[in-house]
């Protein structure tokens, strides 16, 4: 494999990794340390890579991995939900304000899961990948991640109504 097909191979799924690292790791700088580690070793696998079924899977398994091991070393539990794809340019001052802050309480109810969760999450209603995907890169069973994701939702739905009392008349 040459330098420029992997650059555009990676180029696909580059930010996918980043932002996934930036929801384990918090700090901008370890998530672009964690994602230039992963692309590195990705590198070093480059002619090897032909026999993954799906090279994205194979690097957010290995930021999943990476990300977790320098939880552990460093700093566990210093989780907070980044959500860089929330933009609205048309909206109001107002409407913005209100909007920052419900994603405020998001994070906070999300802060809350625990880890495999908020990977679910993360992987599935903000970077969109599907199911299987996220089984292999979890290295769990389909359906294990459809339940996760199910009581995932569940708590933060409960959340968000005992902290704002959505849903009760």
């Amino acid at each position: 494999m040459t330098q420029n097909e992997f650059i555009q191979i990676v180029s696909l799924f580059q930010d996918k990794v980043y932002r996934l690292a930036k929801r384990l790791l918090v700090s901008a700088e370890e998530a672009e340390d964690a994602t230039q580690e992963v692309l590195v070793k990705l590198w070093n696998k480059k002619e090897d890579l032909n026999a993954y079924s799906s090279i994205e899977a194979l690097a957010m398994t290995m930021t999943k991995n990476f990300c977790l091991d320098q939880l552990k070393s460093k700093r566990a539990g210093n989780l907070r939900l980044e959500h860089s794809n929330f933009t609205n340019r048309d909206a109001s001052l107002l409407q913005i304000i209100e909007d920052k802050d419900s994603l405020s309480w998001v994070e906070k109810s999300i802060n809350q899961l625990p880890e495999q969760q908020k990977m679910i999450v993360q992987l599935r209603d903000i970077e969109e990948l599907e199911f299987e995907e996220i089984a292999i890169i979890l290295e769990m069973k389909e359906i294990a991640v459809r339940v996760a994701l199910s009581r995932a939702r569940k708590t933060i739905r409960t959340f968000m109504q005992k902290t704002h009392g959505y849903g009760i008349k």
